[in-house]
């Protein structure tokens, strides 16, 4: 029970790595607020994480708004009393060349990629900063490190994930509130579902591991670093459960 009684809120629960975080979490002991704009996934997530025993709330909203970038931080303030861990786990993947992207499609990837991380996280910091103690943790990948073939936007949005994450994490560290990233590499999750088989087959091709991972096996990364003594010395990192394609 690493994280029992831990407020904490995860974005984008409803499916993929978010749900497999939000089940981890609840195994730990974790108070939760399950954020995701699909009202209907989020319950079937939140049900699972019931079942283990911990209090769960759920926040049906889109990051890709102010609001509902701000809504999952609100909703754990007003049940618990405050937050201690956020996990910005929610994000878009679409496909395209460069030469084909719209200014629209350019936008809406950061804004519900990069922006709402930067806006959630702006929300949390006054609570974590007065307690002396959080954990945000910011879901990237592995294309912000390396970049990847008709995913510039993506990449783009990824990178500067991590780039907020090291920055932030120089600013509050000294005020006990350790942030970090996690950049998984390919993991099998609807996200992935819109991208072409042709690219999946070549990227799987490529990794040493020879396969893409398992929500389930990024989900104890989080944990990790929301834990104590666990997480209390990883600053400004990137973690990379991502099946080799990234050695730093």
């Amino acid at each position: 029970m690493q994280l029992k009684n831990k407020r904490a809120v995860i974005t984008g629960a409803g499916s993929g790595i978010g749900a497999a975080i939000a089940r981890a979490f609840a195994e730990q002991g974790a108070r939760l607020v399950l954020a995701d704009r699909d009202a209907v996934t989020l319950a079937n997530t939140a049900r699972h994480c019931r079942e283990l025993g911990v209090e769960v709330v759920e926040s049906v909203a889109d990051v890709g708004t102010v609001e509902g970038a701000q809504a999952g931080v609100d909703t754990c303030v007003e049940h618990f009393g405050g937050i201690d861990i956020l996990v910005n786990n929610a994000g878009m993947l679409t496909q395209a060349r460069c030469v084909d992207l719209t200014l629209d499609m350019w936008n809406d990837m950061l804004r519900v990629d990069l922006t709402s991380v930067f806006i959630a996280s702006q929300r949390a910091l006054p609570h974590m900063l007065a307690q002396r103690w959080g954990r945000i943790i910011n879901v990237a990948s592995q294309l912000g490190i390396k970049g990847g073939a008709e995913l510039t936007h993506y990449a783009a949005a990824k990178a500067g994930v991590i780039g907020f994450s090291k920055s932030l994490a120089l600013e509050v560290a000294k005020d006990n509130v350790l942030v970090n990233a996690i950049a998984p590499g390919p993991i099998e999750t609807p996200l992935v579902a819109g991208i072409s088989s042709a690219w999946k087959t070549a990227k799987a091709a490529e990794l040493p591991l020879g396969r893409f991972g398992l929500a389930e096996e990024v989900a104890p990364v989080a944990v990790l670093l929301a834990s104590e003594p666990g997480g209390n010395l990883f600053v400004g990192q990137t973690l990379g459960p991502n099946s080799g394609d990234v050695m730093p």
